[in-house]
């Protein structure tokens, strides 16, 4: 087996322990992406991919991180240090996807991606420069969507209900009278209570 290619993406800020992903190529036909350099207390070294460890609520049976105190579905308090520990007592909350199972095979791929990072930190410092590393789109931006308030698209969804009742038949939207104008400005009729209708002279004259 044989490392044909390798991929790095530096990371801008400096200060961080991450300092670029990886992705590897074996014998032009296999390739491995997601491989990360890190700086640790001994100088930098190389993490495989990994996926975070979850655990499932006992009640909605839903996956949560193992860190989580919360689950995700229904809200239920879970128990905190729920994850196993290794050998040094660290919380074991990542594992590998793909990892060398021998000692020969990891410095082998550790020492050739040490190699192309400084490489490529050499790269870098030169005009015109083009990182390689395949992202596929990770650094594009969404596009927004164009701003609606919610009251305002509330009392749409309201009107067009109002429109149309269950025969299909329009009918008046709301805070509408039926002529059309604003209930505000539509005549209400009055009485004069001190009249009396014509030939009311009989039980309940003058009540209107």
């Amino acid at each position: 087996m044989e490392i044909t290619e390798v991929r790095i993406k530096l990371m801008d800020d400096q200060q961080e322990r991450l300092q670029a992903f990886c992705s590897l190529t074996f014998d032009q036909c296999f390739v491995i992406r997601d491989l990360k350099i890190i700086e640790g207390a001994k100088g930098s070294f190389v993490a495989m991919p990994s996926r975070k460890l979850t655990d499932r609520c006992p009640k909605c049976h839903t996956k949560n991180h193992l860190r989580a105190l919360f689950c995700n579905q229904c809200g239920a308090r879970l128990q905190e240090d729920r994850a196993s520990k290794d050998d040094d007592g660290r919380a074991k909350l990542y594992a590998d996807i793909a990892h060398p199972i021998n000692s020969r095979c990891r410095e082998m791929i550790q020492n050739r991606v040490l190699q192309a990072f400084h490489e490529e930190q050499i790269k870098a410092q030169q005009p015109g420069y083009v990182c390689t590393y395949d992202d596929y789109g990770e650094e594009n931006y969404a596009t927004l969507q164009e701003y609606q308030p919610a009251a305002v698209a509330c009392l749409q969804t309201a009107e067009a209900t109002h429109r149309i009742d269950a025969g299909g038949v329009g009918v008046n939207p709301p805070h509408q009278s039926p002529t059309g104008l604003p209930r505000e400005q539509h005549a209400v009729p009055t009485f004069n209570r001190s009249s009396r209708m014509p030939g009311a002279d009989g039980f309940g004259a003058g009540i209107l």
